[in-house]
């Protein structure tokens, strides 16, 4: 016995008062506990509908009932279980997407070819070509001999794939077919169109010529979009599954394979670790493009800059407490502010100069129609999985937000890319600076390797140019380091009080302009620590525009894009992995200035 009687049909007719028959047949569908789908637009109906014999009669009988539909015709198959989970029915702008103005089957279609005279057709040898109109994943399943796929992945891409035909093949008979004839009613008159001067289709499709003439000239099976996924030339469901995954049709042998896995791949989609990894960095790719054109910051926008209350100002007037939290900026700026409505409550409520404040609270300094400088934020992911993300940062671009950078951040772009994950860094690399970034997707995995920073157990590696040649091939710096930033946020040697710094150093080559390039391994983690001993040594970094060697300062932390580069390079960095705990290396492509270290 098999108690479920599957339909399938269509008809392209004008179609009105959509929303009202889509309720008629919702309420027939649930009344009869019918399952499948019903798409209704204007140009007509198409129906894949499975239940007990007597409520698709009754489905069948309103159908015919419409104005037009009277000579509705399904295709009946038989199975022993229910092969749809749901019923939907839904109201779309083509019953068959295909996006071409001016193709209107309920008007005029190509000739159709009856399956019987296909067969003798194909019994005479009578020369045609046989053009499968069917995504390239249901021809795997089973085809006509020696048919002509077309080759897409979509019905939309059907006039692409049309365009690339060979020429001659205009003049020819061509027989197109699909599973159950609504592609061809579409596909016939966009060939004639564009030039294809004897197209017929197959009356029915596939599923009529097996209903017909069974599966003489016809190799495998026939793919259908529902559970049963293929049925033989009987129209009797078979063994095959699909690919949850790639929607690739999988027969019995190809389930066995290693690589079925119900729900996440099959032969046909299965990634290693690295190639998943890949291909999930080339998308990640292609989003960064889009986000960086143009610069998140380009464009004006109203900045918010947060300012906390500190124990020390509690009962303070709020232009004394910015003036003591922000010092570099006069006390009658602050007020100015206030009387233009810049200082705001964190509910963005103006604040009088006059107001007190207490411990704890916050305020907001907007700062209106903000233009960020240009950076370069063509980065380059060199690794993810799940714990970490690691980078080739470019340059100029800081990693986190600051001074005049909000939106033109390595943080700003990663936090979109990756959303809704918000990377954090775990060390941090100057503006200026190129190289490997380590990042890490939670709370926990950031603690994890950023206490292998805190505690020196990371092996870096720079690439660093100076100007002048050392003597010595191999050298060590170690003076101390000031522990306050100075002018422009710069540090300096400190041999009084400063903070305890080592960097290795080797020289890789000297080159005839003058310039050196090293190999520096900080072993301590000061901020600008190599620029500086390199500086102290009489050997500064080419392009650096804070540190000049001796006591000279420069008035500029972030290069501009078209300033020469600043020749440091963050080449190699080792630690810890977090989840494996072993030890794991990442490597970031020398720039041109450094090309001769690779």
């Amino acid at each position: 016995m098999n108690p479920i009687v599957n339909i399938a049909a269509y008809k392209f007719l004008p179609l009105d008062n959509l929303k009202a028959l889509r309720v008629r047949l919702q309420t027939l569908c649930a009344d009869a506990e019918l399952k499948g789908s019903i798409l209704l637009s204007p140009e007509g109906i198409n129906l894949f509908v499975a239940g007990g014999e007597p409520q698709i009669e009754r489905l069948l009988t309103e159908l015919r009932s419409w104005p037009g539909l009277a000579d509705l015709q399904p295709k009946f198959s038989h199975t022993d279980h229910q092969p749809f989970r749901r019923m939907l029915v839904r109201i779309k702008r083509e019953i068959i997407a295909f996006g071409v103005p001016g193709i209107d089957p309920a008007r005029r279609t190509s000739p159709k070819l009856a399956a019987r005279q296909l067969k003798q057709w194909l019994d005479e040898g009578r020369p045609i070509t046989l053009l499968d109109t069917r995504n390239d994943y249901e021809i795997k399943l089973g085809t006509f001999k020696n048919a002509l796929p077309i080759g897409v992945d979509h019905f939309r891409d059907f006039p692409a794939a049309v365009a690339k035909l060979p020429e001659e093949l205009k003049e020819q008979t061509v027989v197109m077919f699909c599973t159950g004839g609504i592609r061809c009613e579409k596909a016939g008159p966009y060939m004639e169109q564009v030039g294809f001067k004897n197209i017929l289709q197959l009356d029915g499709g596939i599923l009529k010529y097996f209903e017909e003439v069974g599966g003489e000239h016809y190799q495998g099976e026939c793919f259908v979009f529902d559970q049963r996924v293929g049925l033989d030339p009987k129209l009797s469901e078979t063994q095959s599954a699909q690919c949850f995954q790639c929607q690739s049709p999988l027969t019995q042998a190809e389930q066995e394979h290693p690589h079925y896995v119900p729900g996440r791949s099959c032969p046909y989609c299965f990634k290693t670790p690295a190639e998943q990894m890949a291909a999930n960095i080339a998308r990640r790719h292609e989003t960064i493009r889009k986000l960086i054109t143009p610069l998140p910051g380009s464009q004006p926008y109203d900045h918010y800059k947060p300012v906390n209350v500190p124990v020390e100002c509690d009962g303070q007037t709020i232009v004394e407490t910015l003036y003591r939290v922000v010092r570099y900026i006069p006390i009658e700026v602050w007020e100015q502010k206030c009387a233009d409505g810049l200082i705001l409550t964190a509910e963005k409520g103006p604040v009088a100069a006059t107001h007190r404040v207490r411990t704890g609270e916050r305020y907001l300094h907007r700062l209106p129609a903000v233009i960020e400088p240009a950076v370069n934020m063509d980065v380059r992911i060199l690794h993810e999985d799940e714990a970490i993300v690691v980078v080739n940062k470019p340059a100029p671009l800081p990693v986190h937000s600051g001074g005049r950078f909000y939106r033109n951040t390595l943080q700003w772009l990663l936090f979109d890319v990756y959303a809704p994950q918000k990377l954090r860094p775990a060390h941090r690399l100057d503006a200026n600076t190129t190289g490997v970034q380590v990042l890490t997707r939670t709370r926990h995995f950031a603690g994890l390797v950023q206490d292998q920073f805190a505690q020196g157990q990371v092996d870096k590696v720079y690439l660093v140019r100076v100007k002048g040649h050392p003597e010595a091939d191999e050298f060590v710096c170690m003076a101390p380091i000031s522990k306050e930033p100075g002018k422009v946020g710069s540090r300096s040697v400190d041999l009084e009080d400063g903070l305890p710094s080592h960097t290795d150093f080797r020289v890789l080559q000297r080159f005839g302009d003058g310039t050196a390039l090293l190999e520096a391994r900080p072993r301590t983690g000061r901020t600008n620590q190599i620029r500086i001993h390199a500086a102290h040594l009489g050997w500064p970094v080419c392009g650096d525009p804070a540190y000049f060697g001796g006591n000279e300062v420069g008035e500029t932390q972030t290069l501009s894009v078209d300033a020469p580069p600043l020749c440091l390079h963050a080449f190699e960095i080792t630690f810890r992995h977090p989840v494996s705990r072993q030890p794991v290396t990442f490597r970031a492509p020398p720039p041109a200035w450094a090309a001769a270290a690779s």
